[in-house]
């Protein structure tokens, strides 16, 4: 087995493993670094709900990905989101925009395996694991150096380019020196499934707190797919209440808007901690995913703006850049994700801090806010646009539905 790689790609995550399909296409020889053994899954496939945007459905049934799917999604085709203690409130439907849905809701846990299923068809990809990441080396005609560890010991694999799709906490990113900023929002997010009296519709409910948002997700398997955002200090004792608590706790915070809430699945937690790369890019080395930014989950882009890193660098090499780590495509893509990575990062970031803020002087602002949005065509086909992943320069599998 030849260690040498075009593309060395660490972390077989959401992002990681999507990458290692797109590139497929393209025939180049792939790498793909995994710290969980054969037949199992990372962790990130559990049972937290996913919203795939239109754009990230588009692309992955390009992919092949959706297709493989065991349990269907549950169409997003109405968003609702208002705030507690405020005025006004924001409804979207996709049939108003000549859409069938905004998007798709998946579990992460079957997400994980229409992605197993996809990975195992490849031809071309070489799978380290279970193998875990322990440094980079120099770089050499036109190759870097990637040294891991596993159960055949210590490999130093050589790529032309090294893809770090490791997670907010990357160690790809320490190897290459680069910095990161934090933001520690003191929330906690909660995740559940629930089951209520009114079966899921199409429509997805998002409710602003002081403490933090919680929303009704409509799975495919006829349950609400729940995430309800604490302040930090109260999520222990969250975690810890009996199941009809927690339901009543859901259901004050939502009203009864999918009817009485009448059973749950178990729960995780999730500490909401913004954490930004302060640049993407080493020699012959980029970040994307996680990686690259860890975003406030409101508005669900968080997957959605890894994919559609891991598009464009897979759309730049298939577009005649034939060294995937060259300065230029290096560059090139940094110029093309720019655009999309700021303004997400400030949607979400922004959006976060304004609904949470629990001072008195905003709340007539966010209620005219919200009246606005209601009423503003331009508006809410700003936020619809967005939230279907159509934010920047879009990548191709992105804008092509069905294919």
């Amino acid at each position: 087995m030849s260690n040498n790689h075009d593309v060395v790609i660490v972390g077989g995550g959401l992002v990681g493993a999507s990458l290692a399909i797109a590139l497929d296409r393209l025939g180049l020889d792939v790498g793909l670094v995994e710290a969980t053994p054969a037949g199992a899954l990372p962790a990130v496939f559990d049972q937290r709900n996913l919203s795939f945007a239109a754009a990230t459905v588009n692309a992955l049934t390009g992919l092949g990905v959706m297709q493989r799917l065991v349990n269907p999604g549950g169409p997003i085709r109405r968003i609702h989101v208002s705030r507690a203690g405020d005025f006004g409130r924001v409804v979207m439907r996709a049939q108003d925009y000549g859409r069938e849905a905004f998007g798709q809701v998946v579990v992460a846990r079957d997400f994980g395996d229409a992605l197993e299923a996809g990975l195992g068809a490849l031809k071309q990809l070489t799978r380290y694991r279970p193998a875990k990441f322990v440094g980079l080396g120099d770089c050499a005609d036109g190759r870097r150096e990637v040294v891991i560890a596993g159960y055949a010991g210590e490999q130093r694999l050589r790529a032309r380019l090294v893809v770090g799709a490791d997670g907010t906490r990357s160690a790809v990113r320490k190897a290459l020196g680069i910095e990161v900023s934090e933001h520690d929002y003191r929330q906690t997010l909660l995740v559940a499934r629930i089951r209520a009296a009114k079966p899921p519709d199409g429509s997805a409910y998002e409710r602003f707190t002081d403490t933090g948002p919680t929303a009704l997700l409509p799975r495919g398997d006829r349950h609400y797919g729940v995430v309800h955002g604490v302040a930090r200090a109260q999520a222990e004792a969250v975690m810890a209440l009996d199941e009809a608590a927690w339901l009543a706790r859901v259901q004050d915070a939502m009203g009864w808007r999918a009817g009485r809430l009448l059973e749950s699945g178990p729960r995780s937690a999730y500490p909401l901690i913004q954490v930004l790369a302060q640049r993407l890019v080493g020699e012959r080395a980029l970040l994307l995913g996680n990686a690259a930014q860890t975003i406030h989950p409101l508005g669900a882009q968080g997957f959605n703006l890894g994919l559609r890193d891991a598009l464009t660098l897979a759309e730049l090499i298939g577009d005649g850049m034939l060294d995937p780590g060259s300065d230029a495509l290096l560059t090139a893509y940094v110029q093309r994700r720019a655009p999309d990575r700021e303004q997400t990062v400030a949607f979400s970031d922004g959006l976060a801090r304004l609904t949470s803020n629990a001072t008195p002087l905003l709340r007539p602002l966010r209620s005219l806010g919200l009246v606005a949005a209601a009423q503003a065509s331009a508006v809410q086909s700003f936020l619809v646009g967005g939230a279907m992943g159509f934010r920047g320069h879009v990548p191709e599998l992105c804008r092509s539905e069905g294919r």
